[in-house]
């Protein structure tokens, strides 16, 4: 008569109860002195760029090895706004042809990240 018991819906329901409990909330990530200008190398200038701006969108040029969270945590740091979301993008190496010596070059692959903010938020560089 086990099957057919009240203990089955109660396990059911503490499981969830627990799963509940366990929300996962905006990852942070604690950076140490001075890595947050590391993080973030420089803003990305670029005509598509500089259009986003405009829409609360910027841009940064960032190591290839950073996440997410740490790039957050870096922006909160320097910029003493929180982001909304953050997009990164993997740029390819791309093979170029050498002027100086002859035959093929190739530029360093490269990552970038766009940094959504709020509405009213904004960031100057100066």
């Amino acid at each position: 008569m086990a099957l057919f018991g009240d203990k089955k819906i109660s396990r059911q329901s503490s499981r969830q109860e627990e799963k509940k409990k366990h929300v996962h909330h905006a990852r942070t990530a604690k950076l140490g002195n001075g890595i947050a200008h590391e993080i973030i190398r420089a803003p990305w200038f670029s005509e598509k760029a500089l259009i986003a701006t405009e829409k609360g969108v910027y841009a940064f040029e960032v190591p290839t090895r950073v996440t997410k969270p740490q790039i957050a945590s870096a922006i909160k740091e320097i910029f003493k706004v929180a982001p909304r979301a953050i997009r990164i993008v993997n740029l390819p190496a791309k093979k170029k042809v050498m002027r100086v010596r002859r035959g093929e070059g190739s530029r360093a692959t490269r990552r970038k990240a766009y940094v959504y903010l709020n509405a009213g938020d904004t960031i100057q560089f100066s």
